[in-house]
């Protein structure tokens, strides 16, 4: 999976870069090494924000914390660092993971729009894929044009629909690689 800092959206609708935070690294690499994803790239172009990650990232992994939460430590080893989705794409193919289907993730629903199952039942079938979310006000235009697929909004009972991308991915996780039937 991917989670996207650049390009994503701000309030007004503008391309923006946002920033790196230490709750989405800590809590999407936990939720994606409990349901198996391998590997959770972080794309930011902005050198300040990779650094902070990095920093985040060693300290769990061979710092202190490695020793101090080793459950951590491979939660946290999951993560890579990229500086666009395309640079995402071609460490999957140097990796040996071979093409990835992209699959956009939005809070609105969008044309093209794939349902869970319907998903879940392609991932079943070995070809690889990279679910892409994003932070700020969610993903560029631009990916959601070159994405294979649009995944269905997430909907609770409300019309409040804006979920943290730490708590969207898990729910994603659960429903797409989850051992029950998806919603």
């Amino acid at each position: 999976m991917a989670l996207v800092h650049h390009p994503v959206l701000n309030r007004k609708g503008d391309i923006v870069s946002a920033a790196v935070t230490n709750l989405d690294l800590h809590d999407i690499a936990r939720a994606a090494r409990t349901y198996g994803v391998k590997a959770v790239y972080v794309v930011t172009p902005l050198e300040d924000q990779k650094a902070l990650a990095e920093r985040i990232i060693d300290h769990w992994i061979s710092g202190i914390g490695a020793t101090y939460n080793p459950k951590r430590r491979q939660a946290l080893e999951l993560i890579r660092i990229q500086d666009s989705l395309e640079g995402v794409l071609s460490d999957l193919a140097q990796r040996g993971v071979g093409t990835a289907r992209t699959v956009a993730t939005s809070a609105r629903s969008r044309n093209r729009g794939i349902g869970y199952q319907t998903l879940k039942e392609k991932m079943a079938k070995g070809t690889p894929y990279l679910l892409m979310l994003g932070t700020a006000w969610g993903l560029a235009e631009e990916i959601f044009d070159s994405a294979d697929f649009i995944l269905d909004p997430i909907k609770g009972m409300t019309e409040h629909n804006h979920l943290s991308v730490r708590s969207a991915a898990a729910i994603l996780f659960d429903r797409l690689l989850g051992s029950r039937e998806a919603c």
